[in-house]
């Protein structure tokens, strides 16, 4: 019988009787981060092997829209295109925000500062770009366009601190799902170069030696154990923890509340385990982008969303993942979306959400959501003078979304625990430097191994801060890093 290896457990360099395959750089999961750190690492003249625990390369980002956030250096070509300057301080003071209060500094600089030229990078690995602008608000585009407002970027409080450009840059693609064709593009880039790709194969564990430096992993593949030696580096970017429950429960227990798990099924936090287990420091692991279905269509964010004290808690303009992460931490779960006749809509995502009230008056809505009496007839009448005048006061929301709710039948859609679906997947993983290495407990290399996409804390690190696009933007980025960093030790053998 074969012996059972734990991704918890590292295995000793002197336990392994024979190496069944020899690289220069081994890397964990084909997927954007995957692919970007095999392509980097075979043009700089590494021999790459990848271990992709499906049967088909592509990973979690195939499942995802397509978009890349990116800007900068005066704005994209398709920025500009359509009349969109984008400093590349004001990309740098907007991704600050958006990691919130561990944002790396050093990373947001390095992206910021070299967006633009990735994208191209990615267009030239032949990821298709149509170049059309699409306007308005968007979850996904459903049409082949380009550039859309994919974040916060006209919402307070991150306008008033970065001026706001559009900076999603989408696939080409007809529909929902345009992470499909984005991965095609760059997996067989990957495998053009020469990379040797090994599917249905399962990373179980890190090999080290006697200084703790890794020097390979085993691989479980039909029922077999294969001992890998890695020449110089193992790279892990095999995802985050989503799917491993355990581990959710542990480190980021507000995710339980979401139901939909956004994942393409193998986020199951064995890479993170891997690099724990010789020795890695982890970051913001009770981190999660979180959403709920709340438009479109994008009357609703018209509507106003309240608790159960009858309070405004956000300004509904700002990104879907922001707005969640209000709901979600409300008194005893209870909220509600206003909204009335003329704006009236159900969520595209989730058409049978609970409608909680209607009425002709919103003392009738007040009373069937068993309110304070009064309490909410009074937030509503205070938001539709506000509104009227074209202000929000208190929280802000832009003009373009501000309108009184006076039209009846008026109704309140359920946002309450049971009412309302949420979609998660995390953001905590292994601390790394933005070129890859990951760390220890005092901040120092650990000789060998190196992490990206979200097996990494990356850029995207704090719930409330997230853009569509920032995974995408992270993985391919930060793995091009890693691939390069590894390589870099094979050019100097």
């Amino acid at each position: 019988m074969s012996k059972v290896f734990s991704s918890g457990r590292a295995l000793s360099v002197a336990e392994v009787a024979q190496w069944d395959v020899v690289t220069d750089v081994a890397i964990v999961g084909f997927g954007a981060a995957g692919s970007c750190a095999a392509i980097e690492a075979r043009k700089a003249g590494a021999r790459v092997d990848i271990f992709e625990v499906a049967s088909a390369p592509g990973g979690s980002a195939s499942w995802s829209g397509g978009e890349v956030y990116v800007g900068g250096s005066g704005g994209t070509e398709i920025q500009r295109q359509h009349g969109f300057t984008d400093a590349t301080e004001d990309l740098q003071r907007y991704l600050m925000m958006s990691g919130g209060p561990a944002a790396d500094k050093d990373r947001v600089t390095l992206y910021a500062n070299n967006a633009a030229d990735h994208f191209e990078w990615l267009g030239a690995q032949g990821v298709p770009f149509k170049g059309t602008y699409l306007p308005g608000k968007w979850i996904e585009p459903t049409t082949d366009d380009t550039l859309i407002w994919s974040g916060n970027e006209k919402a307070w409080p991150f306008s008033a601190q970065a001026k706001p450009a559009p900076r999603g840059h989408t696939v080409q693609f007809t529909g929902w799902g345009g992470g499909k064709l984005f991965m095609e593009k760059l997996c067989a880039r990957a495998m053009e170069l020469g990379v040797t790709a090994h599917y249905d194969s399962r990373a179980v564990c890190l090999i080290t030696d006697s200084s703790g430096a890794v020097k390979g992993l085993v691989i479980r593949k039909a029922g077999e154990n294969i001992f890998v030696q890695a020449r110089h580096g193992v790279i892990l970017c095999a995802g985050g923890f989503i799917t491993n429950r355990e581990m959710v429960a542990r480190y980021a227990p507000e995710a339980l509340r979401c139901e939909q798990l956004v994942t393409g099924g193998n986020d199951d936090g064995s890479g993170i385990r891997m690099g724990i287990s010789v020795g890695a420091t982890t970051l913001n692991m009770h981190e999660f982008f979180a959403t709920l279905p709340f438009f479109p269509p994008e009357s609703l964010i018209k509507g106003i969303f309240v608790n159960e004290r009858s309070q405004r808690f956000i300004n509904e303009d700002t990104y879907h993942g922001r707005v969640a992460h209000y709901v979600l931490r409300q008194p005893n779960g209870r909220v509600w979306l206003l909204v009335d006749n003329d704006i009236f809509g159900r969520p595209m995502i989730q058409p049978n959400i609970t409608i909680a009230a209607v009425g002709e008056t919103w003392e009738e809505i007040e009373a069937e959501l068993e309110l304070e009496p009064g309490s909410l007839v009074e937030t509503v009448n205070e938001f539709n003078r506000h509104a009227a005048e074209g202000k929000d006061p208190y929280l802000h929301k832009s003009a373009e979304w501000l309108r009184p709710l006076v039209t009846p039948p008026f109704a309140a859609l359920s946002y309450c625990p049971g009412d309302i679906e949420g979609h998660a997947f995390t953001l905590g993983g292994l601390a790394t430097k933005p070129t890859g290495e990951v760390l220890d407990a005092d901040g120092q290399p650990i000789a060998g191994l190196y992490a990206a996409g979200r097996t990494a804390c990356g850029l995207p690190r704090w719930g409330e801060g997230y853009s569509s696009g920032m995974s995408l933007g992270d993985s391919t980025f930060f793995g091009r890093q890693a691939g390069l960093s590894a390589a870099a030790l094979v050019a100097n053998d």
